[in-house]
């Protein structure tokens, strides 16, 4: 195996000089520089990522928090996305990805402590925002640079990158009143996470400005899996008086509330409407095809990273917040009401 001596030798400095130029170090010209990595070049040597966090104190590392463990999360394809958007920009800028994650707050709390204290990682990315979290007031106090995807609960002074979810739920919302239907369900996502007050904001505002009743036995949440839209479909359309449109804040919960519908007899989307949230690419490939919200959790992912890692290289004195446009997909399961 190629050593920082055999370096050393072949490029005639010392083997402290091949340390310097690995990390890349202003005390050495770039004359001598050139002639230690074209040595390296030949001899095919490739600096220990390890050795050269030491020499730099740093590790070239971003840890990834998640909000619940890796089973659980991966089940919606939303997660996998903004994770191949984090990884793009990581990997321009040559950073690597540690994730983190746990089935209860305490372990999720257990595994960050771990790689913060351990000197795993420059800098975090939390791939949501909750109300009152107990993870983001430990990462705030510990003082490390970091990025979230969600708009924080109050208004701190965080790197953030967001939909405007308001303003999305409110256009969606009027999507379905602008197509006849005037009694609309919300299928919403666990209450505890900003993104899902946000929509029920939106949701709410057209309504009001549309002169339409809000009626909370058309209005409920769960967790951002099939089975949660399956089951609040159920009680919706156990509703006295059914709604004729259901806005769902999730396409994986929309896939479960169409298989709802249609056991209970509801044909959709000729007895129901459903409108959802982020366009995954099954979306499309749904029996009818679903409408959809794009909210390009690509770049929520890659605007997230490239955040953090602009922190952690000083390249931004002030916190920023980027929030990434929506684009409504209209497909065939949402139709025009027509009374019977």
């Amino acid at each position: 195996m190629v050593t920082i001596k055999d370096v050393a030798e072949k490029a005639g400095v010392s083997p402290s000089t091949v340390s310097r130029v690995i990390s890349d170090s202003p005390r050495i010209s770039e004359k001598t520089k050139e002639k230690v990595r074209l040595a390296m070049k030949e001899l095919g040597y490739h600096p220990n990522a390890i050795a050269r966090s030491l020499v730099n104190k740093t590790t070239k590392t971003i840890g990834i928090v998640m909000p619940r463990s890796a089973e659980h999360v991966f089940l919606n394809p939303f997660f996998p996305e903004a994770l191949r958007g984090i990884a793009k920009c990581a990997h321009d800028e040559e950073y690597c990805l540690l994730l983190t994650t746990g089935n209860t707050e305490k372990e999720q709390m257990e595994s960050l402590n771990s790689i913060v204290f351990g000197g795993r990682v420059d800098g975090l990315i939390l791939m949501y925002s909750r109300v009152n979290d107990a993870i983001l007031n430990k990462v705030m106090e510990l003082n490390l640079p970091f990025s979230m995807i969600g708009r924080p609960y109050n208004d701190e002074n965080i790197n953030f990158v967001d939909n405007d979810n308001v303003k999305s739920a409110y256009e969606a919302t009027n999507f379905l009143i602008k197509k006849g239907h005037r009694r609309i369900g919300l299928i919403n996502g666990s209450l505890n996470l900003v993104v899902s007050l946000d929509r029920f904001e939106g949701y709410k505002k057209a309504l009001i400005e549309n002169k339409i009743e809000l009626d909370e036995g058309l209005l409920t949440s769960s967790d951002f899996v099939q089975q949660g839209g399956y089951d609040c479909m159920k009680i919706i359309l156990s509703s006295p008086k059914p709604p004729t449109a259901v806005l769902v804040t999730d396409d994986l919960m929309a896939f479960g509330a169409i298989r709802a519908a249609r056991e209970l007899g509801f044909k959709v989307p000729q007895d129901i409407s459903i409108l959802s949230f982020n366009n995954i690419p099954l979306a499309e490939h749904a029996t009818p095809p679903l409408s959809s919200v794009d909210i390009n959790a690509y770049k929520l992912g890659f605007e997230a990273a490239r955040l953090v890692i602009d922190e952690i290289m000083g390249r931004n004195e002030e916190k920023q917040k980027i929030i990434v446009e929506t684009k409504l997909i209209s497909r065939k399961s949402v139709t025009n009401y027509k009374a019977k």
